[in-house]
C-alpha cells in the first residue's frame, strides 16, 4: 500500500514538473506574443491614433469574433483534447485521426457556409452589433475590413484542431509560435500597405497572419507527429456527437473574454470618436498581465488536467488548480503598479505619430479600471479549465452567459455616468463576479478543503498590494514634481525607478513574510536571467 502511494506521488510530481516545463514554453510564447502585440498596437496607434479609422478597424473584428465563437474555434483544444487523448491512451491513434478528420470536415463545411453568408450580409450585421455608428465613412470602412478579416476564421478553426493534436501529444513549441507570426503579419501589413490603403493594410495582415501562423505552420507541426487526414464525413459518429455535446454549450455560452471584446465595441459605438480605440489600447495593456499570469499557465496545464480527469484523480486535479491559482494572484500587486504608472506606461507605448498627448490622457484614464479586473481575467482562465477537464462545459457556459446578461445594466449604468471609464469598470466587475462564483461552485462540487487557503492568500495579496501601492503612489507623486513626466524620457525614467522600487518592495515582502509563491517567482526569474550561476554551484 505504501509503495502504491509512493508511486502515485512520484507520478503526480512528474506531472507537475511537466506542467512547469510546458508553462515555461507557453509563458515565453505569451510574453513574446504580448510584446509583439503591444508593438502591433503601437503601430496602429502611430498610424491612426484614436481616430475613426481605428474605431472602424476594431469594429471589423466583431463579426469574425462571433463567427469564431459559433464554431467554437477558441475551444477546440478544450473539447477535442480529451477525446483525442483517450485514443492515444489506448494506442488507437489512427482512430483518433479519423475523428479529427470527421470534425475537421463537418465543422469546416459549416464554417465555410457561415463565412459566405456573413460576407454577403456584412453591412446588416455590422449595424446590429455596432448600432451607435453615425458616420457613413466609418461604417463603410468597418464593413470593408470585416469582409477581409472574416475568411481568417477558417484558418483559426483548422489550425486550432492541428494545435490540439500537438497539445495532446505534449508538444507545445510550434503552437506557441502561432500568435507571434500572427501579430508580426499584422504589423507588416500595416507598415507595408498602410501608406497606400490606410487601416485596411492591418486587416490584410490579419488574414495573412492567420494563414501563415495559425494554419500553415501548425500543419507542418502536426505532420511531424504523423497526423493523417481522411476525406470522410460521418455525422452519426459517436465521438462527433460527443464533441458536439461538449462544444454546444461553449458555442451558445458567452465567455467573459469574448463578451468583453464584443461589449466594449457595442457600448463604445455610442460614445465619442476614438472611445473604442482608447478602450482597446487600455485592454491590450491589461491583457499583457493576463496573458502572462493566466493564459500561458492555463493553456500549459490543461492537457495535464484532462489526463488527471481521465484517470479520475480529482483530488490531484484540485491540488493542481489551487496551487496554480495562488501563483495567479501574484498579478494583483503588478496590477497596482500598472495603475500607478498608467500615464507613463501609455505615453511610453503609444504617444507618437497620430497618438497625441490628449490620446494618452484619455487612454491612461481608462487603464486603471481594466486593471481592477486583471486578476479575475487570469483566474477564470484556470477555474474554467477545471470544469472543461472533467468535460462539464454546460455549467460554466450557462453561468457565464447569465453573468454577462446580469451585468449589462451595470455596464450601461456606469457608461452613462463615467463614459468609457464606466464601460471598463463595468466589464471588470462582471469578470470579478464570474471568477469568484465559478471558483466557489467548483470547490463545492469537489469538496475541496484547500479553498480557505486560496481565499486567505487572495486577501493577503490585496493587503500587500495596497500597502506597496501607497508607498509607490507617494514615490511617483514626488518624482513627478522633480522630473518632467510630459516627455518620453521623463516618463521612462519615472517608470524605471518606480519599477525597481516595486520589485524591491515585493521581494522584501515575500522574504519577511516568508511567502513561498513570491520567493519561487523571484527564484525562477533569477535562474532564467543568470543560468550559469546555477551551474557554478
Amino acid at each position: 500500500m505504501i509503495n502504491r502511494i509512493h508511486i502515485t506521488t512520484m507520478a503526480n510530481d512528474n506531472i507537475l514538473k511537466k506542467v512547469g516545463f510546458a508553462s515555461i514554453i507557453m509563458m515565453a510564447s505569451v510574453f513574446a506574443s504580448r510584446v509583439i502585440g503591444v508593438f502591433r498596437e503601437m503601430a496602429i496607434a502611430n498610424f491612426g491614433g484614436i481616430k475613426l479609422g481605428v474605431d472602424a478597424y476594431q469594429i471589423a473584428f466583431i463579426l469574425p469574433e462571433i463567427l469564431n465563437h459559433i464554431v467554437a474555434s477558441g475551444f477546440l483544444s478544450i473539447t477535442f483534447i480529451p477525446i483525442f487523448a483517450h485514443y492515444l491512451s489506448i494506442s488507437r491513434k489512427e482512430d483518433g485521426y479519423k475523428v479529427f478528420s470527421i470534425i475537421m470536415n463537418g465543422f469546416g463545411l459549416l464554417l465555410l457556409c457561415f463565412i459566405l453568408v456573413t460576407m454577403i450580409w456584412a453591412p446588416k450585421f455590422v449595424h446590429i452589433f455596432a448600432p451607435g455608428i453615425q458616420d457613413p465613412d466609418t461604417f463603410a470602412l468597418a464593413v470593408k475590413m470585416t469582409r477581409i478579416i472574416i475568411p481568417a476564421q477558417f484558418f483559426f478553426f483548422s489550425g486550432g484542431l492541428l494545435m490540439a493534436v500537438q497539445f495532446a501529444n505534449e508538444k507545445f513549441f510550434i503552437p506557441a509560435l502561432a500568435p507571434l507570426i500572427y501579430n508580426l503579419a499584422i504589423i507588416l501589413g500595416g507598415l507595408i500597405l498602410g501608406p497606400f490603403i490606410g487601416m485596411e493594410g492591418f486587416a490584410w495582415g490579419v488574414l495573412a497572419g492567420a494563414f501563415l501562423g495559425n494554419f500553415g505552420l501548425q500543419l507542418i507541426g502536426a505532420k511531424k507527429l504523423g497526423v493523417r487526414y481522411y476525406p470522410i464525413i460521418n455525422f452519426t459518429h459517436p465521438d462527433l456527437i460527443k464533441y458536439i455535446k461538449l462544444t454546444l454549450p461553449l458555442m451558445l455560452g458567452l465567455t467573459m473574454t469574448f463578451s468583453t471584446e464584443i461589449l466594449l465595441k457595442f457600448f463604445g459605438s455610442y460614445l465619442n470618436e476614438g472611445s473604442i480605440a482608447a478602450m482597446n489600447y487600455a485592454l491590450r495593456v491589461t491583457f499583457v498581465l493576463v496573458g502572462l499570469f493566466g493564459q500561458a499557465i492555463g493553456v500549459a496545464s490543461y492537457p495535464f488536467m484532462a489526463k488527471l480527469a481521465q484517470k479520475g484523480d480529482i483530488l490531484e486535479l484540485n491540488r493542481l488548480l489551487n496551487k496554480t491559482l495562488k501563483f495567479i494572484f501574484l498579478v494583483i500587486p503588478f496590477s497596482v503598479l500598472f495603475i500607478i504608472l498608467s500615464h507613463e506606461i501609455v505615453m511610453i507605448l503609444f504617444q507618437r505619430g497620430q497618438f497625441d498627448a490628449q490620446a494618452t490622457l484619455v487612454t491612461a484614464g481608462i487603464l486603471p479600471f481594466f486593471m481592477i479586473g486583471a486578476f479575475a481575467f487570469s483566474a477564470q482562465n484556470i477555474v474554467s479549465r477545471g470544469y472543461y477537464a472533467i468535460q462539464n462545459t454546460i455549467f460554466p457556459a450557462v453561468f457565464t452567459s447569465l453573468c454577462v446578461a446580469f451585468t449589462l445594466p451595470l455596464i450601461l449604468f456606469f457608461m452613462k455616468i463615467m463614459g468609457s471609464k464606466g464601460v471598463a469598470l463595468g466589464l471588470s466587475l462582471s469578470v470579478i463576479i464570474q471568477a469568484l462564483v465559478l471558483f466557489e461552485c467548483w470547490n463545492k462540487k469537489s469538496f475541496n478543503s484547500e479553498k480557505k487557503q486560496v481565499y486567505l492568500f487572495f486577501l493577503k495579496m490585496i493587503a500587500i498590494s495596497l500597502i506597496i501601492g501607497a508607498i509607490l503612489y507617494i514615490s511617483t507623486f514626488a518624482l513627478r514634481n522633480f522630473i518632467d513626466h510630459s516627455t518620453l524620457s521623463g516618463s521612462f525614467t519615472i517608470a524605471c525607478l518606480i519599477g525597481i522600487e516595486f520589485l524591491f518592495l515585493f521581494f522584501l515582502t515575500g522574504f519577511i513574510l516568508k511567502i513561498q509563491e513570491i520567493l519561487i517567482l523571484f527564484e525562477n526569474i533569477y535562474k532564467r536571467l543568470f543560468p550559469w550561476m546555477k551551474k557554478s554551484h
